[in-house]
């Protein structure tokens, strides 16, 4: 039997769909999945709604309703509202969802899923400190390259509850990292960082002489001089 949260969240994507959109989000995303047409914040906004009149009542009906989402997806807006689901108050900041993020990420394999997946992990950082920063830790040298991405943006938009020591740990086994959604990340981690402790962001940059030009640029951004 099809879940019936995840199934009233498709009828509500085939209803608000916009086929003369569809195209060229599928073409900017370099998507396999077709889109339905639908825009993010609308995703996000007509799941709450359907959530809210089939509510899940436990991490299990959660799960279940993502799970079928995600694995089951014909549109990538489907994607998007598994990922929406994750976000909600039920299932932030809960380490059972450790293997399910990292199962999104890899099956997404795409920057859209990935930076998603980040703001809950950043969840769990202040949740279940020590476990997420093992498991980062593992992501940070994994040879999936979306893993190792998240594991250094995986603390984004905590601000002053930056743990700098991993932020150093999960970038430096990839500062020689080939990849440019690797070495974007990595400047994009050190960018934000630098807000909260700018020369904690030079010394690093200048002590990791092998990082790419790219992770340099994007780290040193908005530092003067």
């Amino acid at each position: 039997m099809p879940d019936p949260l995840a199934a009233l969240i498709r009828a509500e994507l085939v209803r608000a769909a916009d086929p003369a959109r569809a195209p060229g989000m599928q073409a900017y995303m370099k998507s396999a999945l077709p889109f339905y047409g639908v825009r993010v914040p609308q995703v996000r906004s007509l799941t709450r709604a359907a959530a809210l009149r089939l509510p899940p009542t436990d991490l299990p009906g959660l799960t279940r309703s993502a799970r079928e989402l995600f694995d089951q997806a014909s549109h990538r807006e489907e994607w998007y509202a598994a990922l929406a689901l994750l976000g909600m108050p039920l299932g932030r900041g809960r380490p059972e969802l450790l293997g399910l993020h990292e199962h999104v990420a890899v099956t997404g394999a795409w920057w859209d899923v990935v930076d998603e997946t980040a703001h809950r992990i950043a969840d769990l950082h202040d949740t279940h400190p020590r476990h997420t920063a093992d498991t980062v830790r593992r992501w940070s040298t994994h040879h999936d390259r979306w893993l190792r991405r998240l594991a250094i943006i995986s603390q984004l938009g905590r601000r002053d509850r930056v743990d700098p020591r991993l932020l150093s740990e999960v970038i430096e086994p990839n500062v020689s990292d080939p990849e440019f959604f690797v070495r974007k990340a990595i400047g994009w981690a050190l960018r934000e960082f630098a807000r909260q402790d700018p020369e904690w962001v030079r010394r690093f940059v200048e002590g990791h002489q092998q990082l790419s030009a790219l992770s340099r640029r994007e780290a040193l951004k908005h530092l003067p001089g």
